[in-house]
Formats: C-alpha cells, sequence, structure tokens
C-alpha cells in the first residue's frame, strides 16, 4: 500500500510509516497529478485541492484530512469517483477555544473591558462555538448562540436569529463551516448590510474560515466605526492577504488558532484512526504532544497564567512585522500547549 502524506503534519511519521508499505512526504502544495497516480490513500490539510484535477485517474481510494473543515476536498467528485474520505471534527476545538480565551483576556487586559458586563454571539455552534461559549460563560459573560442548523434540527430554544447577535452583542465571534450556496450558505456571512445592522459596535473575532467575512466590508466597518476592533485569524485569499487589513486588525494570525499541539496531536490520531478503519488494519500507536518546556506556571492570577501560556500578540507581531511569511509561520509554527498540560502557582 501507498501513501502520500503532508509533510506537515505532525506526531505522524512513525505511525504511519508502519501501517504502510510504501509512504511519500510532501508538502501541502506540491500534490500533483503525478505524485498521487499510484498512491491508494492521501493523508492532507487544507492546503492540498483534493478535487478531480487531482484525482482523476490515480488509484486513490481513501483521503483523510488532518482538519475539521473539508471544504478543500470536493465531496461530489469523491462519491462520483468511489473515493472515501474522512475529516477530523472537534480536533482542534480546545486549541480555538484557547485562542479566543486569550484574545478576550487582552481585550479586558489592554483595553478595560469588562467581561462580565458583555454580550458574546456565538455565530456556528458546532464542536468548537460550544466550548467557546462554554469558556465566555465560566468568565462571566452572556452567551448568545446563533446556529441555522442546528435550530432547524433541535428547536428555536438556546438559539438566537443572527438579527438579534446584531442588535444585542459587544463582541461576535465566528465557528461556521464554509457552504457557498444553499440555505445555510456561510459565503460572505459578514457583508455590508450585516455590519450596517450592528448596533453596539461590537468587536468581531473571525476563526472559521476566511471567507466567511467579506474582506471590503471589514475594512470599511473598522473605518467608519461600526466594528470597535478586530481579530482575525483566517483570512480570503490566504496566503495572499490583505495587507491593509493586517495593520488595522486589533489581532492578526496565520490561520493557527487551532494550532495547538494537543489539537494537532487529536487531528493526527483520528486521521490515523480514519485510515486504520478504511483498511482494516490494527490502531497499534500512540499519539501524543511533547510535554512543555516548564510545566509549573507562577503567576498573580489565572487570567495571567493563561496569557503565558498563550498570548497572541507573539503570533500577531510576527505575521503583521513580516506578512510574506505567512505559510512558513503556520508550517514551523512552534509549541504550544493547552492549560491541562500546566500546573499553577499564584503569588
Amino acid at each position: 500500500m501507498k501513501v502520500i502524506v503532508d509533510s506537515k503534519i505532525p506526531y505522524i511519521r512513525e505511525a504511519i510509516t508502519a501501517l504502510a508499505d510504501e509512504v511519500v512526504f510532501a508538502a501541502g502544495a506540491d500534490f500533483t497529478p503525478d505524485l498521487v497516480r499510484d498512491a491508494d490513500a492521501l493523508i492532507v490539510r487544507t492546503r492540498t485541492r483534493c478535487n478531480e484535477a487531482l484525482l482523476k485517474g490515480s488509484r486513490v481510494q481513501f483521503i483523510a484530512t488532518a482538519t475539521i473543515g473539508f471544504d478543500h476536498i470536493d465531496t461530489t467528485y469523491c462519491r462520483k469517483a468511489g473515493i472515501a474520505w474522512s475529516n477530523a471534527p472537534g480536533c482542534n476545538a480546545a486549541s480555538v477555544a484557547q485562542y479566543v480565551e486569550s484574545a478576550l483576556l487582552l481585550l479586558q487586559k489592554e483595553k478595560g473591558l469588562d467581561l462580565e458586563q458583555m454580550t458574546l454571539g456565538v455565530v456556528g455552534v458546532g464542536h468548537v462555538g460550544t466550548k467557546v461559549a462554554a469558556m465566555a460563560e465560566a468568565l462571566g459573560m452572556k452567551v448568545l448562540r446563533n446556529d441555522p442548523p442546528r435550530q432547524q434540527a433541535e428547536g428555536d430554544n438556546g438559539f438566537c436569529p443572527l438579527h438579534e447577535l446584531a442588535e444585542r452583542c459587544d463582541i461576535l465571534t465566528f465557528h461556521t463551516p464554509l457552504i457557498r450556496e444553499g440555505e445555510f450558505r456561510t459565503f460572505h456571512l459578514v457583508e455590508s448590510n450585516f455590519i450596517n445592522s450592528l448596533k453596539r459596535k461590537p468587536i468581531l473575532i473571525n476563526t472559521s474560515r476566511g471567507e466567511v467575512v467579506n474582506t471590503s466590508a471589514l475594512k470599511e466597518g473598522l473605518a467608519d466605526g461600526q466594528l470597535s476592533q478586530a481579530i482575525i485569524d483566517v483570512w480570503e485569499n490566504e496566503p495572499h492577504i490583505d495587507l491593509e487589513l493586517l495593520q488595522e486588525v486589533y489581532i492578526g494570525t496565520p490561520h493557527i488558532a487551532g494550532y495547538s499541539a494537543d489539537g494537532k496531536a487529536n487531528a493526527t490520531r483520528q486521521a490515523l484512526d480514519a485510515f486504520c478503519h478504511h483498511f482494516h488494519l490494527p490502531q497499534e500507536y500512540t499519539i501524543l504532544p511533547p510535554e512543555p518546556p516548564c510545566k509549573e506556571m507562577q503567576a498573580d492570577t489565572l487570567s495571567d497564567a493563561l496569557l503565558q501560556i498563550y498570548n497572541p500578540h507573539t503570533d500577531s507581531r510576527a505575521l503583521k512585522e513580516h506578512p510574506e511569511t505567512f505559510e512558513q509561520l503556520r508550517g514551523d509554527y512552534p509549541l504550544r500547549r493547552e492549560k491541562g498540560a500546566y500546573l499553577f502557582h499564584y503569588n
């Protein structure tokens, strides 16, 4: 069996080489029809477009993406071609919640926000949005949830329409998949009409997909004050992002909100589990992230400790100073552990 694996997927090399007869590692952007033609399986990330142009004429029968999102996989073509696929739902939900929590704590520390007096709107309440909502409530925030597919399936209780979030929320955070067409379309969910409907000049956070937010409308909203701040981790046209917007946002990072080592390990494990399930192979491997250099965290408060563990300004400064290194910053992302890896001691 031959498998082509994205070379930036962490913690996978030992396990996959023990499972397959032949393994080729390649950069996500370097997957070509010639490379995959005689492969039985692909293990990819978002930078590999798994469509007819790549797959036609190959013997690929299975694709695993070590990511929550799967809009880089042409699922319609795969179904027609008999190619099975899997993603890694929820793998980095806690990592994204860590990113949003740190951003909120920075807003409290640097901008003087009283989080306990604020209302957060969570748009998209799947694996990630659910953890973000729970985290915000633990900080004392009021949370409104918007998720039309879930509301249709489960009923109105616990959900609010988007226009209500636009009227009532001080901060809006987006955690939807990218859906380009249909009843639950999220492509350019945030556009000029939506921004003009905002009543409280909120802060906008986007860690979902760049195309959920219209870049021009976002820039206009920041310029005219309809939005007070923006925290952006995902961008239209990545890695060729809007440099003007990058300099305008409070925090701008290179699509790394879900890049904790814990989240990466989860994604790799789920991809391998799906691969083994498809090919009826034993799941005899352990995928664990490295220990942090220092497990003991000394701080005055929990908030200070959490910002010592992860401060998004570090990633934001790196991108703002060298936006041309967007892909390198993602590919060579340093070790970042979640709070469960640490022991806290307070002064």
